[in-house]
């Protein structure tokens, strides 16, 4: 069992989240690991969370803080929290996800006794999720591989799923800002410049809320693209980190996801999710000459890529 005689700092935006702030907030208190502040911060929220919040903050004096922000996203908030936080640990948790009471005991023990800087957990998608995307999930032993190259695979886990010592994040200046929608990924790949000292925890221990109508195209199409320019980034910001790796082989890595993405979109057909991701892919030159005719095509019009694609049912996939 550990100590528990090491601050932990959990940082909580919150916009919205009068639904579930309570019950999210709630899975903090109930840690077994007992010496946590939560900085909470209301960003700019249009219903009764603020409410909601201070309420809570005056069942918790001392534990809870509430800091309010205008509209600026989750990012900026996060950052706002880090300035206030005087853990020696940090964790990130939204206001409408949560934790299994021994998450933060479970996280704090294995840094402990592996001198590691970031530990890390599986997760599971909770609520209004499809089936398939609702099993737990525990990612891979990435400390027993080449972390850059695991890492320029994608985002190794979720924003909610690790314990971070905070000197490493303030080593690397907490969130850049830099690719709104990947700043997470931006974090933890970024986290690798000061250490590589990680190690999982492999239990699923988070749990992902889904709820709402779901993404937008241009939300989708933006992730892809983020993503690629952190990864792109990274490369070329930190050439001796990843020196080891051939330049095809990073070059494969920076952008093969454009175009697997481009094409999943285009077969269902999501044309304006697959249009800038297919033109990103032209721009990378990550693609070959049977990829061109759908480059081609999607510079034509939705009604004309419509009647193409439903004449291409029989085709075989890319």
């Amino acid at each position: 069992m550990p100590s528990n005689n090491e601050l932990v700092s959990v940082i909580m935006p919150c916009f919205n989240s009068a639904r579930f702030v309570a019950e999210s907030i709630g899975s903090v208190f109930s840690q077994s690991y007992l010496n946590i502040e939560l900085i909470v911060i209301d960003d700019g929220s249009e219903d009764n969370s603020l409410e909601i919040l201070t309420q809570l903050a005056e069942q918790h004096i001392d534990k809870l803080t509430v800091l309010r922000q205008p509209n600026l996203g989750p990012y900026p908030a996060r950052n706002l929290g880090l300035s206030h936080a005087k853990g020696e640990y940090i964790a990130f948790l939204d206001s409408d996800d949560y934790w299994d009471k021994e998450f933060v005991s479970r996280l704090y023990s294995s840094l402990q006794e592996n001198s590691a800087d970031v530990a890390y957990c599986g997760w599971q998608n909770v609520g209004d999720v499809k089936p398939e995307r609702n099993k737990p999930y525990l990612p891979p032993a990435y400390e027993e591989s080449d972390l850059f190259r695991a890492f320029l695979e994608g985002c190794p886990w979720p924003i909610h799923a690790a314990l971070i010592k905070r000197k490493m994040i303030e080593k690397i200046g907490g969130f850049s800002e830099r690719y709104f929608t990947s700043l997470d990924y931006d974090l933890w790949i970024r986290l690798l410049t000061v250490t590589q000292k990680i190690i999982r925890v492999p239990e699923v221990l988070a749990f992902y809320r889904w709820h709402g109508s779901g993404q937008i195209s241009s939300v989708k199409a933006r992730q892809s693209i983020d993503a690629w320019n952190v990864r792109r980034d990274f490369v070329r910001n930190n050439r001796e980190l990843i020196s080891h790796i051939p330049k095809s082989e990073l070059h494969h890595l920076v952008n093969k996801s454009l175009l697997n993405h481009a094409y999943t979109a285009y077969w269902k057909r999501d044309f304006d999710t697959a249009r800038p991701l297919f033109f990103k892919s032209f721009l990378s030159g990550h693609w070959s000459r049977k990829d061109a005719k759908y480059i081609a095509i999607c510079l034509l019009p939705d009604i004309f890529l419509t009647k193409l694609t439903s004449k291409s049912n029989n085709v075989s996939k890319h």
